[in-house]
């Protein structure tokens, strides 16, 4: 497989990965003029995309959402009630309801489960081929222990590290919009993702991205630091991380 977050953070989030035979997104944020250059710049294109994977129908998640399934005819895939909040695709014809596995003819198995965050239905991704599977964590609150199995020694992780608790709490934001982002229905801090990241990392561990960093309550600086020191105090020796960016796709990475 090959994996590239195309946008990362509250103005837009899209993740893009290659599979032996299609191509598939995850999240269609920001709009499809930005997706689309940014694929093209990766060897792909709005068209060439066969499935879209929908987490949860905040706007950051789901903006470029229509004129991609428009322009691809790609089959969107989700829950049932992310579909029925999804009000102008109601007569979108080639749509999956997918509540917990798929697999398409390539082998490719996607499970979807649920995630811990303020909208009526969330969920996140593990993505698996032969021996490489890719983690997609992001709005979340916590990460539930009865999932740690299935989260544990992948190849990949894209994982939530959205807030320094430091910067949300001494910030701009009003208190409760803090209370928001801190509660179990949140997203993961610095601190969360480097202690849950040391439970689930691995041999098979090759990378791990950390993703929708918030620009007013963190930098890449922040989080590299303190989900490293974090690793660190439980014993964890791994120095493939990096950040994700809001305006500017990462690198290929190929597992």
């Amino acid at each position: 497989m090959k994996v590239c977050n195309l946008a990362s953070g509250s103005k837009g989030n899209c993740t893009y990965i290659k599979t032996d035979k299609y191509n598939l997104l995850f999240d269609a944020g920001k709009n499809v003029t930005y997706i689309d250059t940014e694929l093209k710049s990766i060897g792909c294109s709005v068209v060439e995309i066969d499935y879209v994977f929908i987490t949860h129908t905040h706007s950051d998640h789901i903006s470029a959402l229509k004129p991609v399934l428009k322009k691809s005819g790609a089959t969107l895939v989700c829950s049932e009630i992310i579909f029925n909040e999804l009000e102008d695709l109601k007569e979108y014809n080639h749509v999956v309801f997918l509540e917990n596995d798929m697999e398409l003819d390539d082998g490719t198995l996607i499970r979807s489960f649920r995630s811990s965050h303020d909208a009526n239905d969330a969920r996140n991704f593990v993505i698996s081929n032969n021996e490489s599977s890719v983690a997609y964590i992001t709005d979340t609150g916590y990460v539930n222990r009865n999932n740690f199995k299935m989260l544990e020694n992948l190849s990949l992780y894209l994982f939530e590290s959205n807030h320094d608790i430091e910067m949300l709490e001494n910030g701009p934001y009003p208190v409760w919009l803090k209370k928001r982002v801190l509660s179990d229905n949140g997203h993961l801090s610095n601190n969360a993702a480097g202690f849950y990241l040391s439970k689930l990392i691995g041999d098979n561990t090759k990378h791990v991205l950390l993703i929708h960093l918030s620009e007013t309550n963190n930098c890449p600086e922040k989080a590299l630091e303190t989900v490293n020191e974090t690793l660190k105090k439980y014993e964890i020796e791994f120095g493939n991380i990096s950040c994700a960016k809001q305006d500017e796709h990462t690198e290929v990475f190929e597992i």
